[in-house]
């Protein structure tokens, strides 16, 4: 059957781009057909209809309008779908036959550029894998920043998906076949949901391509941006499928960073969720997060990069000092501090900004949010100015405070400038002459007839002649049939009526002209003015580029110093040695909701000799879990160059960080919590150093007690011995395994101490030396309000078995016992937090009100 001319139009493009949905602009609105109608109506709650495309065939079919198609593209981009927008590429009241449709974007998710679509506080990333014969190589980028950051990594999928979830992007390009299941595929599409893109064919994942695609890009010589073989292919396919996705300029891209392996502390994905560094485990949002407790950035370029140095802790002790250096510098300056922060108020998120600019997508907001951001340049550099700590100095020296272009751009678009481009009113009088005139037309349109008219009766005689219009033939000067001789021979006559004459002078039909065409003209002229400012600004993306690094490094900077004097952090000292010393260490997410009751700190001490592993053991809620993640955290805090949540802190650096905490079953994959945790401890086995710190928590637990108790002792023996020899905090409820202290060199036996009441049991969460041979798992069971007849069977069973127990217990661990927590009572804990309270008062400041406070608080703490 015949299809009409619109439908062969639109199936030429869909055949172009298959993968996509289809936004076919037709008028006023967006159309989508076919497959795409139905997939957009199911997705979007929009009414299908129908389109007769020929003798008899109807396509389903809906529709969004254009002005409003953002809206509805980021939500299916968010549901994980590729949008193509074919536009029309000519005004369809004056094209010839068909209009003239084209493809002008290509949206997927990792190609987002629209602020709506976007979080602030986070990168966007996209991801290029190349799977060489001997190496990985990987190459992110996002391009509404103009990030581009390249790595190899050896050959294996573990490492790689580390690395996927380090920077968690939103869309992956690859040559390999990830069609086939495996970690790589379950990451991608499982773990990070991400949009696996098709537009990248495989031939794009070669040298000559991939070194063409970044010649062009970076104009070049390709040596020169110190990339690999391999990284060349990941970074250059990269670049080639942004080019023919995004069908514009991408000069906003940067020249690649490139990191190596040991640059930043390695943790692997299930240490990144376990320890909740930017999202909480159970519901994935920020709140909760390690994030959450000491992001207090001001930008949003500034919550990006902090989100990035707490995903990417350093490992070069020189680096670290210099980060510390710089925020006990801002602790100290506390009214530069202040002002530091209010000037920071007017800045806005000009990297984004400058992506929309470089697209040609930005509007007038967008250029006065640019003015706005370069604006506050000088103060900041005056501020930065008064430091002396080598960061602070050299982000002041480098800072340029973009004077030209801030004068530019301030003296070029208004201050509150309408949304849209193509309507005018947002250029300054006095940047345009041409401009200017049509303006004062426009303006003064009536008048100027008024003069036009007093002159020609002046000049002619005629007195009661007068202008009018009408809309056949605009402008004229109408006569009486009177004065008709009187009148000059250069008007002439277009219109004759039973009372006079209707004549046009040239100097009116221009005015008419110019008046007619001026709001156009103006218009034009305007948009005209807009892209010459997007080029200049363009042509210096560099320097802005340099700028908003600075601010946001300056911003981060002072995030960390606002965060400690307000938590009370203090000064970690960093170091190439193999010691953790952390004295009265706080888990800083853990503390913000404690309330009135207060944080129990405690203390850490680990080493490669004497100290490597601390068994710890003590009843379930007593707070092992938390004190060993605050251990993992305050030492990742450390190594990001923040103040930590203790008095004192030493961190000998570490190299990696892995945790095994906790595991549920894969009913998916057929795997029950014991494989998942054998598979976890065996990553850690393989891949730990002696400079790394490994958190154990309860090993073993998922299989029989005999089977159990062997591998947890096995696993400590060799995370201990001299193969691996790492620093390690090692949870247990296998009292047995407390033997291994003075059998095997650097296991120390540590405990949570608890005291039974005759209600249940009190957790008293402080670790001390020792080690406890019960669980108190009945008193736990009784706090968790399990009924009475189970707790009582319970203490029954419980009884027989013990009662049957030989006297298998050595002398050794007799001696162990007499350290253990029997000797530490309630009492002597709460007293000597009261005893602290009272030394830390100033008796003879107290006013009686203050007075009366102490007492009811010395009370509370009693009860």
């Amino acid at each position: 059957m015949a299809l009409s001319p619109v439908m062969l139009q639109y199936l030429e493009k869909k055949r172009e781009n298959e993968d996509a949905i289809l936004f076919f602009r037709l008028g006023d609105f967006y159309e989508m057909f076919f497959d795409d109608a139905l997939i957009v109506s199911r997705e979007l709650d929009l009414v299908l209809t129908g389109k007769q495309c020929g003798e008899a065939e109807r396509a389903p079919m809906c529709g969004v309008p254009y002005h409003s198609a953002d809206m509805y593209i980021g939500k299916l981009v968010e549901k994980g779908y590729k949008v193509v927008v074919c536009e029309q590429m000519e005004d369809a009241s004056q094209a010839k036959g068909l209009v003239a449709r084209d493809v002008v974007r290509v949206i997927t998710p990792g190609t987002v550029t629209d602020a709506n679509q976007l979080n602030d506080g986070k990168n966007n990333f996209i991801a290029s894998i190349y799977k060489g014969e001997s190496l990985l190589s990987i190459c992110f980028a996002d391009i509404s920043t103009g990030e581009v950051i390249a790595s190899d990594l050896p050959s294996d999928f573990s490492r790689l998906s580390n690395e996927l979830c380090t920077y968690s992007p939103r869309e992956v390009i690859t040559n390999i076949d990830l069609s086939v299941k495996n970690e790589l595929s379950d990451i991608i599409k499982e773990r990070l949901g991400a949009y696996v893109g098709r537009g990248a064919e495989s031939e794009s994942f070669n040298y000559e391509t991939a070194s063409a695609a970044l010649s062009a890009r970076y104009k070049v010589d390709i040596a020169s941006l110190g990339l690999s073989f391999s990284s060349i292919i990941a970074t250059g396919a990269l670049v080639a499928y942004l080019e023919k996705t995004q069908k514009t300029d991408i000069s906003q891209l940067k020249k690649p960073k490139i990191y190596f392996c040991g640059e930043y502390m390695e943790i692997d994905k299930n240490t990144r969720r376990n320890l909740e560094i930017s999202e909480t485990m159970r519901k994935g949002e920020k709140k909760g997060s390690l994030l959450w407790a000491l992001d207090m950035t001001k930008t949003a370029m500034g919550a990006r990069m902090f989100r990035r140095w707490l995903d990417l802790p350093l490992t070069n002790a020189n680096a670290i000092y210099k980060r510390l250096d710089a925020v006990e510098e801002l602790t100290r300056e506390f009214v530069i501090r202040e002002e530091l922060t209010e000037a920071l108020a007017p800045i806005l998120d000009i990297e984004r900004t400058m992506t929309r600019i470089v697209y040609k997508t930005g509007n007038g907001k967008d250029m006065r949010s640019a003015a706005a951001t370069m604006g506050a340049l000088p103060q900041i550099k005056r501020l930065l100015s008064t430091f002396k700590s080598e960061a602070l100095v050299t982000l002041y020296e480098k800072l340029d405070t973009l004077d030209d272009l801030f004068a530019l751009v301030d003296g070029t678009v208004v201050e509150d400038p309408p949304f849209s481009v193509r309507e005018g009113g947002f250029i300054k009088e006095g940047v345009n002459s041409e401009l200017d005139r049509l303006r004062h037309i426009m303006k003064n349109s009536k008048g100027m007839l008024a003069d036009i008219e007093a002159r020609e009766k002046d000049r002619t005689g005629i007195r009661n002649m007068k202008i009018g219009y009408n809309k056949v033939f605009g402008y004229y000067i109408e006569v009486s049939k009177g004065s008709v001789a009187d009148v000059p021979e250069d008007y002439i006559r277009k219109q004759t009526l039973t009372t006079g004459e209707r004549y046009i002078t040239p100097e009116l039909k221009e005015l008419e002209g110019t008046i007619f065409t001026a709001s156009d003209r103006i218009n034009s002229i305007e948009f005209e003015i807009f892209s010459r400012l997007c080029d200049r600004l363009s042509e210096n993306i560099g320097r802005i580029q340099t700028a908003a690094e600075i601010i946001a490094t300056v911003d981060v900077y002072l995030s960390l110093a606002t965060a400690a004097v307000k938590n009370g952090y203090s000064r970690p000292e960093v170091d190439i040695g193999t010691v953790i010393e952390i004295k009265d260490g706080r888990h800083p997410v853990v503390e913000k909701f404690c309330g009135e009751t207060g944080f129990v700190p405690n203390d850490t001490y680990l080493d490669t000799e004497n100290n490597k592993l601390m068994l710890i053991t003590g009843p379930n809620m007593a707070g092992k879990s938390t004190y060993m993640r605050q251990v993992a955290i305050i030492t990742l805090m450390a190594q990001m160059g923040s103040f930590v949540p203790a008095r004192e802190a030493r961190i000998g650096v570490v190299d990696r960080l892995f945790t095994r905490v906790g595991a549920s079953d894969d009913l998916a994959a057929g795997e029950s919590t014991f494989m998942l945790e054998m598979t976890e401890v065996a990553y850690i086995l393989r891949n730990a150093t002696s400079r790394s710190l490994i958190i154990y928590d309860e090993v073993g637990r998922g299989t029989s007690t005999f089977d159990g108790m062997s591998i947890a002792r096995a696993v400590a023996e060799y995370t201990a011995g001299k193969k691996l020899g790492a620093r390690t905090l090692f949870a247990t409820h296998y009292h047995e395994l407390c033997d291994l202290e003075g059998e095997g060199k650097g296991i120390v036996n540590y405990c949570i101490t608890a005291r039974k009441r005759d209600k249940g049991i009190v957790f008293l969460r402080k670790i001390v030396r020792g080690s406890v041979d019960e669980s108190y798992g009945i008193e736990v069971a009784q706090l968790a309000n399990v009924p009475r007849e189970v707790i009582k069977r319970a203490r029954e069973v419980l009884s027989a078995l013990t009662s049957e127990k030989t006297g298998n217990s050595s002398s050794k661990r007799n001696e162990l016992d007499k350290t253990a927590p029997q000797s530490f009572s309630i009492d002597d804990y709460i007293g000597s937090e009261i005893i602290e309270k009272l030394r830390m008062t100033d008796a003879d400041t107290l006013t009686p009100l203050d007075a009366l406070r102490l007492v009811y608080e010395l009370k509370k703490m009693l009860q």
